[in-house]
């Protein structure tokens, strides 16, 4: 009877300690590790107050408990290290839930916080479960935490097309574009000569949450403003170059091997 009226006043102080935290305007992931630490912390009070009233006297169960947490604490090495993962993402704050992150060959959206993990939805909608000691101790990227990104364009053009031409053209694209941002201004440059082609780059800057539409629309004019105005796009070529001399050589063993020079001796 104790245990299930003091689960019911755990349950109505993390009731209220939520709400607090909604009024502070704390963050999601946040609330959400604090109420996971309340909830499991809050238990543990629980049980140790319900031992006590069973005549286990303080000194014995301090013992005890402590006897247990070493035990625990030894067999549970991984999830402290998660546990202390989780309050230094907790206090550092290098993503918010909602951010785009990157880390530990994982990619996705952060669904939220808990004591030991930190759960992400990646566009396959995979629901990944990353451990708090990982993401720690590893790199994050965050591609949300700045409002605006640099999106980039890399197009081949064949040595003999005109590079002014092709720069006029992607600059009219991308300032045809309205998500595109004016300032800073967007750039096309030579970036490469290389084996098969000319590399061209254009730049321009949009809203973080525009980047990947921006990207895929721009890519489609491109194609087909190249296509309109007759510029094509390299493939890989290889050109082989010969001497006349070699040339010369080649005929004649050809000539040599030719049935009209082969004779053969039938007699015996």
């Amino acid at each position: 009877m104790a245990f299930y009226l003091g689960k019911l006043l755990l349950n109505v102080l993390i009731k209220w300690l939520d709400r607090i935290m909604v009024r502070r305007s704390f963050e999601p992931a946040a609330r959400t590790f604090l109420r996971s630490f309340a909830n499991i912390g809050g238990f543990v009070l629980l049980i140790v107050i319900i031992i006590s009233t069973l005549g286990f006297q303080p000194v014995s169960l301090a013992a005890l408990l402590a006897s247990v947490g070493v035990a625990v604490g030894m067999g549970l090495s991984g999830q402290l290290q998660n546990l202390a993962g989780g309050l230094i993402v907790l206090l550092t704050k290098p993503f918010k839930v909602g951010d785009y992150i990157v880390s530990n060959n994982v990619e996705g959206v952060v669904d939220g916080v808990t004591l030991f993990h930190t759960t992400v939805m990646t566009f396959e909608n995979k629901y990944i479960f990353i451990p708090n000691g990982l993401l720690s101790s590893n790199v994050i990227i965050n591609y949300s935490r700045m409002a605006v990104r640099r999106n980039e364009w890399i197009i081949g053009i064949e040595y003999n097309e005109d590079f002014d031409r092709v720069k006029t053209l992607l600059l009219r694209l991308i300032d045809e574009e309205p998500r595109i941002i004016k300032d800073p201004l967007p750039t096309v440059v030579l970036k490469e000569l290389a084996d098969s082609s000319v590399r061209v780059m254009a730049r321009a800057w949009c809203a973080t949450d525009d980047l990947w539409n921006v990207y895929w629309d721009i890519n489609e004019r491109i194609y087909s403003e190249f296509n309109r105005q007759g510029i094509a796009f390299p493939f890989p070529q290889l050109t082989i170059h010969g001497s006349a001399a070699g040339q010369e050589r080649r005929g004649k063993s050809t000539e040599a091997q030719s049935p009209e020079n082969v004779s053969t001796n039938t007699s015996l």
